[in-house]
């Protein structure tokens, strides 16, 4: 059906998704919510529930301690396992712990001592600014040394390739970025960023947190060294869930773990006190697991092997384009701007508008008097609406009831009644 902006348009495309299934299979609470912040926080799998309730009862509740020797001990690598297969990646190679930034902090380290002799770092404007300063503190730790160089941005859209390639050289040791920029959603070209930095010795650690779950990655293929990403956004894994990193099989011997803890030796059960490390993926590992959390994570991830990333990729950018589309089309004589990349292929699951009062439109769009519904985006400083869509549960339908209701907002000028101080969380 050729593309309308009516509703019955939305109807139509629900009605042919092959996903649409899915929606049934998650918590949805609220009647008329229409949620759009699935690239902040995923929503709440029906199997996660169960499982939830079944290691509280059964594996906790009954077995106790016993539970480590039943299945707590490996559930890193497991799920590690799994989570390899999103990112195209081999079974050994990826394994779930710590925090993004944790993760960050370890592989980066490891990256800088294996290139010793180099001075540079080397990312961009548009990387997540916890990343950053993971890399600051990270300099001041190796006395200094080392300068942090910021590939700017020419559009606050896309990345800026010719800048890439004007200042990586034989002095870069680590190449660091964010796959999908958390603000505009563009999404590099992991395969081509790869080769570059390796033509000059340098290391590559990418952030996929904005990326997996949402699409195909090809780590083993693009030649990727270090990666990390986030667990709690379209892998739906719950509110803070553990980060998972992956390191490629060819550096595990040589990279160091700055953080040395009993999980991470060949033998923690032997309580020596001198540390050796544990061969292969599980040396990065440091302090036990955070079960609960864990467990959180597996009936989720489980979800989108079934679905499939390819159908999951597709329906992905089939939403985002509608949404901008409705943006064109109703928001374009609203002092709207899109901050978003046009091209399909390089832009991930969210997509970005601008506006002067961005900040209060999302707090009009919260509230359920405005329009009869709430609709839940995210605001980003300075004048950022991120629109995140998530194939698995939303709908056409919600797309165009939110793109309607933003226009509503801005015409009748209602985000006026809410003040400028911005909350806690944005």
């Amino acid at each position: 059906m050729e593309l309308t902006y009516d509703k019955s348009y939305a109807v139509h495309c629900d009605l042919h998704d092959p996903l649409h299934s899915y929606r049934d299979r998650f918590h949805i609470a609220e009647d008329g919510l229409i949620y759009l912040d699935g690239n902040s926080l995923g929503r709440l799998p029906l199997a996660t529930e169960n499982a939830f309730q079944g290691l509280l009862q059964k594996q906790w509740g009954e077995r106790l301690v016993r539970s480590w020797n039943e299945g707590w001990y490996h559930m890193s690598t497991r799920l590690g396992k799994k989570i390899a297969q999103l990112i195209g990646a081999h079974p050994e190679e990826v394994i779930v712990c710590d925090s993004v930034s944790v993760a960050l902090y370890k592989l980066a380290y490891g990256a800088l001592k294996l290139r010793p002799e180099r001075t540079e770092i080397l990312s961009d404007d548009m990387n997540f600014p916890s990343d950053l300063y993971v890399m600051q503190g990270l300099i001041r730790q190796f006395g200094d040394r080392h300068l942090l160089r910021l590939v700017k941005s020419t559009d606050g859209v896309s990345g800026n390739m010719t800048d890439l390639l004007r200042l990586v050289s034989t002095q870069t040791a680590l190449v660091t970025l964010t796959h999908t920029a958390f603000k505009s959603g563009f999404v590099y070209d992991m395969e081509r960023v790869t080769e570059l930095a390796h033509m000059h010795g340098a290391l590559v650690l990418w952030d996929l947190s904005h990326s997996v779950g949402a699409m195909p990655i090809r780590l083993k293929g693009a030649g990727v060294d270090l990666a990390v990403g986030c667990t709690y956004k379209y892998l739906n894994g719950g509110p803070a869930a553990p980060a998972f990193l992956f390191v490629r099989r060819e550096l595990q011997e040589a990279m160091e773990n700055p953080i040395q803890g009993w999980f991470g030796d060949e033998n923690p059960f032997e309580f020596r006190l001198s540390y050796r490390p544990a061969a292969g993926i599980r040396k990065f590992l440091t302090s036990s697991p955070p079960v609960l959390a864990m467990a959180t994570l597996e009936p989720a991830v489980d979800l989108i092997l079934e679905a499939g990333l390819d159908k999951i990729r597709e329906k992905s950018m089939a939403q985002t384009a509608y949404a901008l589309a409705l943006a064109r089309e109703w928001l374009s004589g609203l002092d709207f701007r899109v901050g978003s990349p046009e091209t399909a292929d390089r832009r991930g699951g969210h997509i970005c508008l601008k506006h002067a009062e961005a900040y209060r439109i999302c707090r009009a769009l919260t509230d359920p008097s405005v329009g009869g519904r709430a609709v839940i985006p995210d605001f980003r400083e300075p004048n950022n609406i991120r629109l995140g869509m998530s194939s698995l549960y939303t709908s056409y339908e919600e797309i165009y009831m939110a793109l309607d209701q933003i226009r509503a907002i801005v015409r009748q000028k209602l985000y006026k009644k809410y003040p400028q101080a911005k909350e806690t969380v944005t």
